[in-house]
């Protein structure tokens, strides 16, 4: 046997380290918040609409500005961080995300007019829209090849937690204080603190292997292996690889090449973030008014919402625990149609507050098993120099679907075709989108990140 297939690589041995909580579970723990604070901001939307719409005296269509621009701006920021963190670094994209993020949301809170809202929100969702492209690139690369699946997917388990938060805490501020500024300014003391705690966790050595900065990544993998308890042991680095340098055109060179990559599979990634997505943003973007307009009080529209983003948590678990026997294809196949298939339900008996209720949490059980499955499955198709912009531009891609799709929702399909009817046409896409996976996407449960 010959040197070369007898040691190791860098990156093999990162990915058969053991887990240990104090170690992977701290870098967990860290990416998890930033994620947190992805749902809280996405989640405010629906908040904010019916608020500001009775602040400023917004039409239904003005308000659908509320959620475009700040998805908007998030779909800027997930491939313009995702080409950042491949270029520079996991380690300096994961400590900026959240800093811009809180400048922007205090200058929203003062906002003196709707079109400097909806700039600042645009602003915010620019550095917020970077936090899970980098936190799933950085946290999969420390994660060892064994607990990936189940820890990439329980990374979703952020989300619930996040967008709960935001409908219970905003609905008492509303009922305490009456005005909408407090939603956004109770979230940034808590970013400005994971922005600080980020600091503390180290470069991605992965990221340095393709950089070809030696010394660094072995430095962090021997700490890694020290760290672990792991048995030392040789292992090898290949010299220096050509990473694309940071500039205007360097955006564009990802997204050529991960096209060039595979183009049916970045096919499947963009086809399942756009449709999955935009079904869930629907929902956490209108639901407050829907519920508002069949007859709901405003503080249980928002308890409601709440509560169908805090039962994610369950399917979230459910995910964690079927990832890696059931593979990611099959959970996808059947639980993002499923959840399309429950918003539509919901519709028809919307006007019934007690099965409204059911069918809405069923949804958020079911959208969240699909959800971080989804986002551990596109994060392990594309090799380490692309996993970033990979998912970055996927997840560009979700947001403008999710951006644009609420604004033109509000604007014709809800008023011309019905409420049931445009979550159906919705649904469609997430069908075509999972048969498009079946047969050009391969399965990556168990596969080597290399």
């Amino acid at each position: 046997m010959n040197t070369y297939t007898a040691v190791p690589s860098g990156e093999q041995v990162v990915q058969e380290l053991p887990w240990r909580w104090k170690v992977q579970g701290r870098i967990f723990l860290i990416g998890g918040l930033g994620f947190m604070f992805d749902a809280w901001d996405v989640t405010l939307n629906g908040i904010l609409i019916p608020l500001l719409s009775s602040h400023w005296s917004l039409t239904p269509g003005e308000a659908g500005w509320i959620g475009t621009a700040n998805l908007i701006g998030m779909a800027l920021g997930a491939f313009v961080w995702g080409t950042i963190a491949d270029t520079i670094g996991r380690k300096k994209a994961f400590t900026a995300t959240l800093l811009i993020f809180s400048l922007f949301t205090v200058l929203g809170a003062f906002s003196p007019d709707f079109v400097w809202f909806c700039i600042f929100r645009f602003m915010a969702g620019v550095g917020l829209g970077g936090c899970i492209p980098v936190d799933y690139a950085l946290v999969g690369e420390f994660t060892p090849r064994k607990q990936r699946g189940r820890v990439l997917t329980a990374m979703d388990g952020w989300w619930p937690i996040g967008a709960a938060l935001c409908g219970f805490v905003s609905a008492g501020l509303v009922a305490v204080f009456a005005d909408w500024r407090f939603t956004m300014l109770v979230m940034v003391l808590p970013a400005l603190l994971v922005f600080w705690v980020r600091r503390s966790v180290p470069e991605s050595p992965l990221f340095l292997i393709r950089k070809g900065r030696r010394d660094e990544a072995a430095k962090v993998i021997d700490g890694l292996v020290r760290a672990t308890g792991a048995t030392p042991r040789a292992y090898s680095l290949p010299d220096a690889q050509a990473v694309p340098r940071l500039s205007a055109g360097s955006a564009w060179q990802q997204l050529r090449a991960i096209w060039t990559f595979n183009w049916k599979i970045t096919a499947a990634s963009w086809a399942l973030f756009f449709s999955i997505l935009l079904v869930y943003y629907l929902s956490l973007t209108w639901m407050p008014r829907i519920l508002i307009g069949a007859g709901f009080a405003e503080y249980k529209a928002f308890v409601t919402t709440a509560s169908m983003a805090a039962v994610g948590l369950l399917g979230v678990v459910v995910a964690a625990l079927l990832v890696e026997r059931v593979g990611r294809k099959w959970i996808l196949a059947i639980t993002g149609p499923l959840s399309a298939l429950t918003l539509v339900i919901v519709a028809f008996v919307v006007d019934i507050p007690s099965a409204a209720v059911f069918w809405l949490l069923v949804f958020g059980f079911v959208v969240q098993i699909a959800i971080p499955v989804l986002y551990t499955y596109v994060s392990e198709l594309y090799p380490t120099e692309l996993r970033g912009s990979g998912f970055g531009w996927a997840s560009t891609f979700s947001r403008v679907g999710a951006g644009i799709g609420p604004l033109v929702f509000a604007h014709y399909f809800w008023p011309e075709l019905g409420l049931a009817t445009s979550f159906a046409l919705a649904g469609g896409l997430v069908l075509i989108a999972v048969l498009w996976m079946a047969f050009f996407a391969p399965e990556t449960k168990q596969r080597r990140l290399e």
